[in-house]
């Protein structure tokens, strides 16, 4: 049986190339907007706010920007919002989540600019923004997010690597374009392997991830929204760098843990985290960037999430669940 997380998996790559096709143009005008404003805020929940959280420190490890990321009320409750010249960038599958759509309103009542990601075309976030980015996903029903995921982060870093110039921008935006035949060969490649380690570690109940700079945004979507909403596993993500303040005292023998390395400046305290837990013998999985693809490590996100969706899948498959269901999520509100 193949649930439709599976098929929506597949079809990542044809969705990240009919929304750089549609929205290519449009998002560069955006980002010579964007590049005229002193400040950039970044609001999403669950898998939206994950992508923001990459795209917020892969730009910060290339550019000199002011910008911050808030979850949805987070940033609507926040008392001290800069309004002078300043910008706001949501990410919603839906256009609907109540959170974000609360930030949008506040953002609008304030004088932001506001810009709109999303995946629905009839959205109310679509129609209030004063821009708005329209992924090509078609519908998507797994709860967990695969091609929605990829588009979001896709237009993220077409925005803002196009709006600010840097060492690294030019270079990041032109391997951008090869990124949807990355996955699609990613996607045909790794779910063999992964499939063996999901089988492994299918009577595991708690998972802790770990990375550095943009693999803590991918971290925090595999933990919160894929392991724990889609493999109803125990899972915890974290930076690298924080494994020695609390992780470090929880971790012991043969508790899974695993590690996202793309060989950023973080990854020296991934590395390290990675050596007392080997010692520790913890039951280590370590995903490198570079087993899987030659680009610019600042699009880590792109490559390693095809081999955690592979291994997500088939985690909740060996447990009899479906990945892209949900037992809560949809019948609780708010």
């Amino acid at each position: 049986m193949k649930y439709d997380m599976y098929h929506e998996l597949l079809e990542q790559p044809q969705s990240l190339r009919e929304t750089l096709k549609a929205e290519k143009s449009h998002m560069k005008e955006i980002s010579e907007k964007i590049s005229q404003l002193d400040k950039v805020y970044l609001v999403g929940c669950g898998s939206s706010l994950s992508t923001c959280y990459s795209a917020k420190d892969a730009l910060n490890m290339s550019a000199d920007i002011n910008i911050d990321v808030f979850t949805g009320y987070e940033f609507s409750y926040h008392k001290k919002i800069e309004n002078n010249n300043t910008g706001l960038i949501l990410t919603s599958q839906s256009g609907e989540t109540a959170d974000t759509l609360a930030a949008l309103r506040k953002a609008n009542e304030l004088g932001l600019k506001t810009i709109t990601i999303t995946n629905e075309e009839e959205s109310t976030m679509m129609k209030e923004a004063q821009s708005a980015v329209l992924t090509r996903c078609g519908r998507e029903t797994a709860i967990l997010g695969t091609k929605t995921y990829v588009t979001q982060l896709m237009c993220l870093y077409q925005i803002l690597f196009g709006a600010y110039q840097s060492s690294h921008s030019a270079e990041v935006l032109k391997q951008l374009e090869t990124v949807p035949d990355i996955i699609e060969n990613l996607i045909k490649t790794t779910e063999e392997d992964t499939k063996q380690l999901a089988h492994k570690f299918k009577d595991e109940d708690i998972f802790y991830c770990m990375g550095s700079g943009p693999n803590y945004g991918l971290a925090y979507k595999f933990s919160m929204t894929m392991l724990m909403e889609g493999a109803l596993k125990h899972a915890c993500p974290l930076y690298s760098g924080e494994f020695r303040h609390g992780l470090i005292e929880r971790v012991e023998k043969n508790v899974p843990v695993i590690f996202l390395e793309s060989g950023y400046p973080g990854d020296e305290l991934t590395n390290r985290a990675l050596e007392f837990c080997d010692n520790l013998e913890t039951k280590n999985m370590v995903f490198r960037m570079e087993d899987y693809a030659d680009i610019n490590n600042l699009l880590s996100p792109f490559v390693l999430v095809v081999p955690l969706e592979w291994f997500t899948y088939y985690l909740a498959h060996y447990n009899g669940e479906d990945p892209g269901s949900t037992r809560h999520i949809g019948k609780v509100r708010y």
